[in-house]
């Protein structure tokens, strides 16, 4: 037999607006006019602009009240129940609409790489058929302008797709003069491939250049060699005598573009890092300010407000009217939540801002990256009495524009590494030191993890040989077997 019991227990819920406050702390500059935008579509109650303070009004401002709702003229709830009724109402916000419109905000147009391909295509004078058979190769490339896709299966697909009998010797005859398309090496099947067709595009029959000869040699006879920098097996395996033209082709080799998709005008896309944040330097002083796009101005639609108003002084209560003016109430409601999440994250972002500035003085100062200090999100959470998940969130995506350039707020967070003085200096020094070492080693000797630990230890830098991997790692810089050079 079941027993019915009562359980009481406490728990910690987010209320909707501080669910609200969170989503809007983590976006970014770039990204809120987004969001706001998105907020005005879907709240009438919100619109922009700064809140007009109310003027000064006297009796004869105004007419003899009425008991009837109705008869508000700013917005009349009965003719907003019809609102649906007239089709600018939702097609074009205000039923308003002009040409100028599209004009003000113009669309860029970009091709794609596909487009780019067919529109070379047009050029081969192919019939219909291989115009098709050519178009399924070019929408086999990938983004990075490889087709992985083997001609085998190409072949199964122009059959069960398009009905188009075909085989893999046709294909490869097609696929060559796309090989001859722009951007060069688009197309391959492998790397090996792709820098062969774009040192083909080098060579010169009647001039042949030496430095290419030897290019498509080591590619061609030595690739595997090649990858892994063995470049005495290469002199061995080729009968290599003059070295100097060897290193002008190794060199001609590291200039070639790996992913020929990827530099195509269709693909590539010009972004722009927008700053949350502007510092300035006035003799010693820091001026902060946000960018003025974290601070857009909002208001409550005050028509929604008069409304809401006058159905509270009405004496109809029908239901109908008490449903709309619910929806009223919750839209104002959200309104003023979302305008009072805004503000919040301004103030959390420039408190935030404004301790990571103090704390990092010196380099905002002088703009030396050897002034930073070791910094982690709990110290600037202590610092302005907030968690560290908020600290996270502000240090998430958000960037700040300085007298020395514009920086990442993740930049400053580094953790602490003791010197054989005993004091703690920055991860991001060691790695500068680690970058300055691996600058001036000698190409053809290459230091060790081993040997740039020792170096580091010879500066007073108190460090192991894991963590000398683990920084160089995140250099993106390679071990020293593939760092070597004639």
């Amino acid at each position: 037999m079941q027993k019915l019991s009562l359980n009481q227990s406490l728990s910690q819920k987010l209320s909707p607006q501080q669910i609200q406050f969170i989503k809007l702390l983590q976006v970014p500059t770039a990204e809120l006019d987004t969001r706001i935008e998105e907020e005005l579509e879907i709240n009438p109650a919100l619109e922009e602009g700064r809140e007009e303070p109310e003027a000064p009004t006297t009796e004869e401002d105004f007419d003899e009240p009425s008991d009837d709702i109705s008869s508000t003229e700013d917005l009349n709830v009965e003719d907003y129940l019809g609102d649906d009724e007239y089709a600018g109402y939702k097609m074009q916000g205000d039923g308003n609409y002009s040409e100028d419109d599209d004009r003000e905000m113009p669309v860029a147009m970009q091709s794609s790489l596909n487009d780019q391909l067919e529109m070379q295509l047009g050029f081969l004078g192919l019939d219909e058929r291989q115009t098709l058979v050519a178009k399924q190769l070019i929408g086999s490339i990938e983004g990075d302008g490889y087709i992985r896709r083997e001609l085998d299966a190409i072949v199964n697909d122009l059959a069960f797709a398009q009905n188009i009998e075909t085989d893999v010797d046709e294909l490869e005859d097609l696929l060559r003069e796309i090989q001859q398309f722009d951007p060069p090496g688009i197309g391959a099947r492998n790397l090996k491939e792709c820098l062969l067709i774009q040192l083909e595009r080098r060579w010169e029959e009647d001039d042949p250049d030496p430095a290419v000869e030897m290019a498509k040699a080591i590619l061609s006879v030595c690739f595997e060699e090649f990858t892994k920098k063995h470049y005495d097996k290469i002199i061995k395996k080729l009968n290599i005598e003059d070295e100097v033209l060897m290193k002008d082709a190794i060199h001609l080799i590291t200039k070639l573009n790996p992913k020929p998709g990827g530099v195509s005008g269709g693909m590539a896309k010009t972004q722009y890092l927008i700053p949350d944040f502007i510092l300035t330097n006035n003799d010693g002083e820091f001026d902060l300010t946000l960018n003025s796009r974290n601070a857009p101005e909002l208001r409550v639609s005050q028509s929604y407000s008069d409304m809401f108003s006058a159905y509270d002084k009405s004496d109809k209560k029908d239901k109908k009217l008490k449903e709309t003016v619910s929806f009223v109430k919750q839209k104002l409601d959200a309104a003023k939540w979302f305008i009072d999440a805004i503000k919040q994250r301004q103030n959390t972002l420039l408190r935030t801002m404004d301790a990571m500035v103090r704390f990092q003085y010196e380099f905002f100062l002088e703009g030396d990256e050897t002034k930073l200090r070791p910094m982690i999100l709990k110290d600037i959470a202590n610092e302005i009495n907030m968690d560290i998940s908020t600290v996270s969130r502000v240090a998430n995506s958000k960037s700040v524009q300085t007298d020395f350039g514009i920086f990442p707020l993740k930049y400053f967070f580094s953790e602490g590494i003791s010197t054989v003085s005993g004091e703690d200096v920055s991860s991001r020094e060691v790695k500068n030191i680690l970058n300055q070492l691996i600058d001036n080693e000698d190409k053809s000797k290459p230091l060790s993890d081993d040997k740039l630990e020792k170096s580091l230890k010879a500066k007073g830098y108190n460090i192991a040989r894991r963590t000398v991997a683990k920084y160089r790692e995140q250099l993106n810089i390679p071990v020293a077997r593939l760092r070597k050079e004639l």
